[in-house]
């Protein structure tokens, strides 16, 4: 079990626990708590210390965990008198901690990235389909005319919302523990903000109880991979359809497919099976984590801790590999354009135009101008020609409307074209919301490269601290 334990730490940990030595040494110097020569004897053995080497160690049980080993290595590197000096005012618990807000605080950012990056790929095919007919469905069945771009721009829009998500998660874990110590801070006079500030959080959890205890910031963690990844399998799901001979609307690059060993004419849309399946793990491994934690004592920090944290690492990295996977696969994905636009025209998907149409023309109200197209549609539904639905229509109300007002009214691209109204799919709406889309795209990416220059500069000033 423990050996277990200690490799985890040393696969996730071991950089991060290197800078808080670093920069709980930096604030106790600074503070006066550690004596200069002191704090030179820690940072000369701390430079010593090779994290290639700490990463490789074997547990052997001399060393109850990772931390202890570490102050092992850092013992024998100078007097372990004057290595012990380094805990002065703080504990495994609030280190612990730390160590967890940094390594997620990462892995959000990275979730953040390939976020992006899938919605970069559906802007892309958005721009480019703005004209090209396709179905939309309710309950599985064809409904009504829309445009691919208006399909894909809803996709882009709750990624967007995915991104503000993850973007609350970082900053709500973007907060320092440390100097809770054990859970009620210290009596030594030590600085917390300095230290959250050389570690590049951008604030305190200011409850040392709360600092130690709370777990929200892990299930808010997890909460937005799983809301990421349920939007992301469904919209996968969708796509896997439209890749049947049957739908015939989507064709993957041939990287993305596979063929079989039997049937030479296969070509399996295997990269959105694999998304798919990716998605569907990081969600349950985003609910294992909120299960793990339920339940748990107010202040028991070990259930939160070693067995909980590859979980949630591995949920990270899945998702990621569903988000990269499906954004490559859509990138340079083809759709049959034809085939797509014949679907539209046809199944009397523009019956609710035709129906408006009568309310328009004729004043008829809407349950009036329903029931006459309903009764044509059921009389003939095995022809969905405009004219053999128009002239069921006047059969039913001669002279309702001029024949060729009702035959117009039933074309796909004129329904598209009148439905005007914020979040349509007519091109004189969407072109705008691709704007802006892009624009939120450009603020989202600029705020992802400032939060990494953020923890680079912070790196950087712990950096030139323990250097002079």
């Amino acid at each position: 079990m423990l050996a277990v334990n200690f490799a985890d730490s040393q696969r996730y940990f071991t950089e991060a626990l290197i800078e808080i030595h670093r920069a709980h040494l930096a604030m106790l110097a600074e503070q006066g708590i550690l004596s200069p020569e002191h704090a030179r004897i820690l940072l000369a053995a701390l430079d010593k210390l090779n994290g290639e080497e700490l990463r490789a160690a074997r547990f052997d049980g001399s060393c109850e965990d990772f931390f202890y080993y570490v102050e092992s290595r850092l013992e024998a590197q100078c007097d372990p008198d004057i290595a012990g000096r380094l805990h002065t005012a703080r504990s495994r618990n609030d280190i612990a901690i730390t160590l967890y807000r940094m390594v997620t605080r990462r892995e959000i950012l990275h979730a953040l990235e390939e976020v992006l990056a899938l919605r970069h790929a559906l802007l892309g095919q958005a721009a480019a389909h703005l004209n090209t007919i396709m179905p939309a469905y309710t309950h599985t069945q064809p409904a009504q005319p829309t445009t691919l771009a208006h399909y894909l721009m809803a996709a882009v829009e709750f990624l967007e919302r995915d991104a503000a998500r993850l973007e609350a998660a970082y900053q709500t874990v973007n907060r320092s523990p440390l100097g809770a110590c054990a859970i009620t801070t210290t009596g030594f006079a030590i600085s917390r903000e300095r230290t959250a500030h050389l570690l590049g959080f951008a604030e305190l959890q200011t409850n040392s109880y709360g600092a130690i205890a709370a777990v929200d910031y892990i299930l808010e963690s997890a909460g937005a991979v799983a809301t990421v990844m349920v939007n992301v399998g469904r919209l996968t799901h969708d796509l896997l359809l439209w890749s049947m001979r049957e739908f015939g609307f989507l064709r993957l690059p041939g990287g993305f497919v596979q063929g079989s060993s039997i049937m030479p004419q296969k070509r399996n849309p295997v990269a959105l099976e694999h998304a798919r399946i990716l998605a569907s793990r990081a969600f349950g491994e985003a609910q294992a984590v909120m299960s793990c934690l339920h339940n748990t004592p107010f202040g028991d920090v070990v259930d939160s801790e070693d067995d909980l944290q590859p979980l949630l690492f591995t949920m990270f990295a899945d998702c990621r590999r569903a988000l990269r996977l499906l954004a490559a696969a859509l990138e340079d994905a083809g759709f049959d354009t034809a085939r797509m636009a014949a679907q539209a025209g046809g199944h009397f998907l523009t019956a609710t135009e035709l129906a408006d149409t009568l309310v328009r023309e004729a004043k008829l109200s809407f349950r009036e101008a329903h029931g006459l197209v309903s009764q044509a549609v059921q009389a003939n539904p095995n022809d969905d020609s405009p004219s053999g639905i128009v002239d069921h229509v006047l059969r039913l109300a001669p002279g309702v409307a001029p024949r060729d007002t009702l035959l117009a009214a039933l074309d796909p691209r004129n329904f598209i074209e009148r439905r005007v109204v914020p979040g349509g799919p007519a091109r004189a709406v969407l072109e705008p919301e691709l704007e802006r889309a892009r624009a939120a795209q450009s603020e989202l990416s600029q705020w992802l490269v400032a939060q990494h220059s953020h923890l680079e500069d912070a790196r950087t000033e712990l950096r030139q601290w323990t250097a002079g």
